[in-house]
């Protein structure tokens, strides 16, 4: 079975907003090699919107160039994007509707490696629902003082168990978690 891995970003108190967050090479670093390990990429709405504008077509003026291996990898990935407003997506995209459930166990059952899903919205419907397989933090050492936070209003207590966890030069670090 595939297994489903959630991923995200957040600094030390709990803000998962890309907006306050800073762009590190070691974060694209993670992000890079964590899509990487997968031949899915399972998003709701907002994420697939914000990832499109920022990583599709040509590579705009001023990027860095440690951020290109992260947007070809991005770029080629599969995406499943799940949503009841979107009419029609592309960018390597399919639209889902109707029971995210049933889906989601179906994708997970398709031959193949990893399924990684991000965002807020959608994951906490994930977890909820006991789909995520695995739980993979980046926390970044800065305090954003403001900005969403994710998990906000899960309805039940999950567990999670320490399975591996990696320390960046930039004193980020990177979290690994199974449900308990």
């Amino acid at each position: 079975m595939r297994p489903l891995r959630y991923s995200i970003n957040l600094s030390l108190d709990g803000c998962c907003d890309h907006t306050a967050l800073s762009p590190t090479e070691d974060m694209h670093r993670f992000a890079t090699e964590m899509i990487g390990r997968a031949d899915a990429l399972l998003f709701g709405r907002v994420t697939y919107e914000l990832m499109e504008a920022g990583w599709r077509g040509p590579t705009p003026p001023g990027r860095p160039a440690w951020m290109e291996p992260f947007a070809k990898t991005i770029n080629e990935a599969k995406k499943y994007v799940v949503s009841s407003t979107l009419e029609s997506v592309d960018w390597n995209s399919e639209l889902v509707r109707g029971d995210l459930a049933a889906f989601v166990q179906d994708l997970k059952q398709q031959p193949g490696d990893a399924i990684y899903t991000g965002g807020v919205t959608l994951p906490m419907a994930l977890a909820e629902l006991g789909l995520i397989d695995q739980y993979e933090f980046f926390v970044q050492p800065e305090l954003a003082g403001h900005g969403r936070r994710f998990f906000e209003g899960l309805a039940e207590h999950v567990e999670l168990k320490l399975i591996g966890s990696k320390e960046y030069e930039s004193g980020a670090v990177a979290l690994s978690y199974v449900p308990a």
